[in-house]
């Protein structure tokens, strides 16, 4: 099967490169001719692990091919997936743009029955609005061509991907033809041949189905970080809150981990685009609305935990960082934490130096030099008067505290993810706070 991929940002290129794999002849089309170039010279804009090796070597045995012209491999696919980015406008909802445009040139240039497969999140009605894009082109060109519209969400997690894409919990289909549902269908064959796990549904469904497992893991995080919040004014541990609930078969322990709050490209979008499709339509999403204040909210609870410390007398600290993108393996920083811990640091006066196995690339791209990049994580916490654990990497779970303790002017730790235990802490001298405990 030959399919194309419009878009060859996160969730194309992953796609794409995952499609290829499984022995599909995928072509990634991006019209920032830059991009295209690089990765037909085998170099990958982004970071998850596994996937540079998987791009070179799909490349290299000809199942992944690279273009900025759509039109070039109309002739050749059965399904066009769209990737395209779904900005959020300013007053939160989606830019679809991107979206119709591919709908457009779709509709101006295919020749045979083709399916065009929505793969960026957009809202309920998306598809609609395609339709009627592709019928008005072929209107103007005065042919009756037969085609699909589908909508096809994608549920990656940055720096699990790859593994989420091959093995996956389960793959949603909206279609509205027995033939489009035919050939998602064969498509996806080769990835489920143990377990088929493809849920087809209408349309509308479809789109709905992705914001809404967003916004409930969303809510599930906030949930979490309120009930910790109130566990410090009661001296309840939210560890053992979490716990206790978790055990719950109704309720389960994933996405029950309190901390500094959540960010990256989905969830925060995505809860902000269904409120805005709620308004639209009359109707107000009160939860998600308190789901996204409560998380507004945390991303700040750090420094007000550091600044009540040294009684809101922060000028001239030096203060340390380790983590700066939104989640470990990624280096993503699209409404991280570190951002927003970052210009309250320098607003108070701070000298903040910064350490992430990954993201120092990206934020100096996003905020230039007014922090200082340390080289490793010890160089970071060298001379500090605190250290606020951001981002949970692997590496920063077992350090050696007695360096630490020795290479800080105060031996302060404010962890946001509370990974470090409380009497090791203790005994190895450092002043430890976390989140709820």
């Amino acid at each position: 099967m030959n399919i194309a991929i419009v878009g060859t940002g996160y969730v194309g290129l992953v796609s794409g490169t995952c499609f290829a794999e499984m022995g599909v002849h995928v072509t990634c089309v991006d019209v920032n001719e830059e991009k295209i170039n690089a990765l037909k010279a085998g170099k990958v804009p982004i970071y998850e692990p596994g996937l540079d090796e998987m791009v070179l070597r799909n490349c290299h045995e000809g199942r992944l091919n690279f273009t900025t012209d759509l039109t070039s491999v109309l002739d050749d696919v059965d399904i066009v997936f769209s990737a395209v980015g779904t900005p959020p406008d300013e007053d939160g909802s989606a830019d679809l743009q991107y979206v119709l445009a591919v709908a457009r040139q779709f509709g101006q240039n295919i020749k045979r029955y083709t399916v065009l497969v929505t793969k960026s999140t957009v809202p309920v009605g998306t598809a609609e609005k395609v339709k009627a894009v592709i019928e008005k082109e072929l209107q103007k060109r005065g042919e009756e061509v037969p085609f699909d519209v589908a909508s096809n969400p994608e549920f990656l997690k940055e720096g699990a991907a790859i593994k989420d894409f091959m093995s996956p919990d389960r793959v949603v289909v909206g279609v509205e033809s027995e033939k489009a549902q035919e050939m998602m269908t064969k498509l996806y064959r080769p990835f489920l041949l143990n377990n088929f796990r493809v849920i087809f549904t209408d349309i509308p469904s479809a789109e709905m189905i992705k914001y809404a497992a967003n916004s409930m893991l969303a809510t599930r995080i906030s949930f979490m970080n309120d009930i910790a919040n109130l566990c410090e004014l009661v001296g309840a541990d939210v560890s053992m809150v979490r716990k206790g609930i978790g055990s719950d078969s109704r309720i389960g322990s994933k996405f029950l981990y309190p901390g500094c709050g959540y960010g990256g490209s989905c969830f925060p979008k995505d809860v902000r685009a269904l409120i805005k499709t709620a308004e639209k339509n009359g109707y107000q999403m009160k939860v998600l609305k308190s789901v996204e204040e409560v998380n507004e909210h945390q991303k700040s609870v750090l420094f007000h935990k550091l600044s009540a410390y040294y009684n809101n007398d922060l000028k001239g600290k030096t203060i340390a960082l380790w983590g700066l993108a939104f989640k470990p393996e990624t280096d993503d920083m699209r409404e991280a934490t570190a951002l927003v811990t970052i210009r309250l640091l320098l607003d108070a006066g701070c000298i903040v130096k910064v350490y992430d196995p990954v993201a120092m690339a990206e934020c100096k791209r996003r905020i230039g030099n007014v922090v200082t990049y340390a080289t490793d994580m010890y160089d970071a916490v060298l001379n500090a008067d605190a250290l606020l654990m951001i981002t949970e990497w692997k590496q920063f779970r077992l350090p050696s505290w007695g360096v630490i303790v020795k290479s800080m002017k105060k031996a302060l730790v404010i962890d946001g993810r509370n990974i470090y235990d409380v009497e090791e802490m203790k005994e190895a001298g450092v002043e430890y706070r976390c989140i709820g405990r």
